[in-house]
């Protein structure tokens, strides 16, 4: 670790892997993954909640996605040109989601979202967007806004760095509150671009919609002639094939993707009507470019991951685990006192057990109390945790000491 805060900024590449928030002083540095297991580099072994935060739903070094891959580098890695991969894996994601008809991939979900912003302002000509607060949509400037004096409030910057012109246009809304979001679009509605939204919010807790809440905003884009953007790159292809829109019967203007889409390899699209995607260059006047766009080994990956869910028994099978009790799931862990370390049992407990369990709840949504060890009851049932099961022998300990009732709230 000291090497790596030597020669990177902070010891890591993404902060959230830092661990300070949940008080770890060297994150987890990992050496190998199989299955539903990882390997530190000092060779304890942890059953695997994170999974990359969502793409590795075959677990981790999937032969079928391994093999994938190495076909696709025998014939190269990068061409800055047009592969039949990418048509393919475009096929995949527009049957899958059928308010995609068009659907531009690019190299990550920042980018895809960021895309998706700019095609709704060139679309509509129209500069505001209306984002909800909790949600999180990569760190584009004009996304990393926060609420300002009250609800319903144009955004401010919520880090350094990013300019107050560049959130002046970005009105943050709390999550789930279908009457501030009538009030900003009552407010702002003539020179509304888009609402975007994490139809199950992932950045704060697996946060599912208030019964109406997705159906209210379809009302409110329709009625003041906003596109409305979900960002399903937590959703798509896991709560559903057809992601949040499947499963709670929305339609969206412009979908956002990521993650699991190449597959567990660097990858992000976005897609949505053809009227609205030909907009975007060559064929419109909306620019977008990326040299690693449509990249031959992600979509041989995302290819090889997409086609097997095209079989209703992965999802049945995910449902099924996901509403199974823990003692259908294993044995639980040797040490009732480290019954939340999320441990393959008998590996040897460690310190960073806690940080790994709170950075995994941190990440894909579930409110961690490092004091009390409570998981709320929602995270543990349904189909939302469904979206995270994994697959080999893995087991969700019970996360709470004797007497403990579950914390009936969000992520925090």
């Amino acid at each position: 670790m000291r090497r790596a805060k030597r020669l990177i900024p902070g010891g890591v590449n993404s902060p959230v892997r830092a661990m300070r928030a949940v008080g770890v002083d060297d994150p987890l540095f990992v050496r190998r993954g199989e299955g539903a297991y990882l390997e530190t580099i000092e060779g304890d072994r942890y059953v695997d909640w994170v999974m990359s935060f969502g793409p590795l739903i075959f677990g981790h070094a999937d032969p079928e996605t391994v093999e994938a891959v190495r076909e696709a580098v025998g014939d190269g890695t990068t061409f800055g040109a047009s592969t039949e991969r990418e048509v393919e894996l475009a096929a995949e994601i527009t049957d899958a989601f059928p308010s995609i008809e068009q659907v531009r991939l690019v190299s990550s979900g920042t980018e895809a979202a960021m895309s998706a912003i700019r095609l709704a302002r060139g679309a509509t000509r129209r500069d505001r967007i209306l984002k909800f607060a909790g949600c999180y949509h990569g760190h584009a400037d004009a996304l990393l806004a926060e609420a300002g004096s009250g609800p319903a409030t144009l955004g401010v910057p919520a880090t350094a760095g990013v300019p107050t012109g560049a959130t002046s246009d970005t009105v943050v809304c709390p999550y789930n509150d279908v009457v501030a979001a009538a009030k900003a679009v009552e407010r702002y509605g003539e020179g509304l671009a888009c609402v975007i939204v994490e139809p199950v919010a992932g950045n704060m807790g697996v946060v599912p919609p208030a019964p109406g809440f997705l159906e209210t905003l379809r009302e409110l884009c329709d009625a003041s002639g906003a596109l409305l953007v979900l960002d399903e790159v937590i959703t798509g292809f896991r709560i559903a094939r057809g992601g949040a829109q499947e499963r709670f019967g929305i339609r969206a203007d412009l979908t956002v993707l990521g993650k699991i889409v190449g597959g567990g390899l660097p990858i992000g699209a976005f897609g949505g009507s053809a009227e609205i995607m030909s907009r975007l260059a060559p064929v419109g006047d909306v620019y977008q470019a990326g040299t690693l766009s449509g990249n031959p080994l992600a979509t041989a990956a995302g290819l090889a991951v997409l086609r097997r869910l095209r079989d209703p028994a992965v999802y049945e099978e995910l449902e099924r685990r996901s509403r199974s009790r823990p003692e259908e799931q294993g044995p639980r862990p040797a040490s009732r006192r480290n019954a939340d370390a999320l441990f393959q049992q008998g590996v040897r407990p460690r310190r960073k057990w806690r940080g790994f369990c709170c950075e995994f709840c941190a990440g894909v949504g579930v409110r961690y109390d490092p004091l009390r060890r409570v998981l709320p009851a929602h995270a543990r049932t349904g189909r939302i945790r469904a979206a995270f099961a994994i697959r080999g022998d893995v087991r969700l300990a019970r996360a709470r000491r004797r007497g403990d009732r579950p914390d009936a709230g969000g992520r925090g």
